[in-house]
């Protein structure tokens, strides 16, 4: 019918974007056909929810990385590396400890002297916030929220510069927005949101995300939804994800080889992730923990 229609009024028939199964030459054309359409649709749009959120985001974002040796970093990220306000890019502890045995003293990536106080690290966000970077957008949203650098703690202020961030590509940004709205952390707690957040950090490579939705349908008895989740984020050197794993082993829901093959994929991540430079940084910054500095 669509096809007929829209040979004799020259319109070119269009998908319905949700299923993405039949074409209509109108609105109307859609409207008529919306109750005899209806249930296929749905059904499909969910196989097609599905299949993006299993196929895509197995790769680390691009923020894993440590821009200088470009190897990927440990978890959590903030705990690994150096950030400076002047680019926001995240160099890993080995490559910061190299820059250091250079006597350089100012940012290992973009060679911009470091802040001297809290205004000045504002200044640097906020010129990369008005250059529309996600990760300074995302970065200020989170200084409002715990009231950082001196700025007054403004709730509304830093959800919306977390949905811009959000909108605009950061996963730490939709990470938090997942967070809070599953906890009702400064908004009303609503799961089916919360869950949509997660879900879309997961697809963009974020592996905390991915962790969420694997705990969580877990703690609902949807283990193989939460195998394939976990396994996903186990593979990009989160270790929790392989916790979360074991349990679900422990329990009779994976087999061993399942176990297995999660423990692999952590291991093979997590050895990609060594280097000389990065080991030495962690033995001097325990010692530095234990006051043997």
């Amino acid at each position: 019918m669509s096809a007929l229609i829209a040979a004799s009024t020259g319109a070119t028939p269009k998908k319905c974007t949700a299923c993405r199964l039949v074409k209509y030459c109108s609105v109307d054309c859609q409207k008529a056909h919306r109750k005899q359409h209806k249930k296929a649709c749905k059904q499909r749009a969910a196989e097609l929810k599905e299949e993006q959120l299993y196929s895509q985001g197995h790769e680390r974002e691009e923020g894993g990385f440590c821009p200088i040796c470009t190897l990927p970093m440990p978890f959590p990220v903030a705990a690994h590396s150096v950030v400076s306000p002047c680019c926001l890019k995240s160099v890993c502890g080995g490559c910061s400890l190299a820059a250091a045995k250079r006597g350089m003293e100012d940012c290992p990536f973009c060679r911009t002297p470091f802040p001297k106080d809290d205004s000045d690290t504002l200044a640097m966000v906020q010129a990369r916030v008005e250059k529309k970077d996600p990760v300074a957008i995302y970065n200020l949203g989170k200084n409002y929220f715990y009231g950082a650098y001196g700025l007054q703690k403004d709730m509304r202020k830093a959800f919306q510069l977390y949905h811009e961030a959000a909108e605009l590509g950061s996963t730490q940004a939709l990470y938090n927005l997942g967070n809070a709205y599953y906890l009702g952390d400064g908004v009303k707690a609503d799961e089916a949101k919360s869950l949509q957040f997660y879900e879309k950090g997961a697809v963009r490579g974020s592996a905390f995300c991915r962790y969420e939705l694997g705990t969580k349908e877990g703690s609902v008895g949807k283990f193989s939804s939460a195998y394939r989740h976990l396994l996903i984020s186990a593979k990009m050197g989160h270790k929790e994800s392989v916790e979360a794993i074991k349990n679900i082993f422990m329990v009779g829901a994976a087999t061993k080889e399942q176990y297995d093959q999660a423990v692999k994929g952590y291991q093979d991540a997590a050895e990609e992730m060594k280097s000389p430079e990065r080991e030495e940084a962690k033995i001097i910054k325990a010692m530095m923990a234990s006051g043997a500095f």
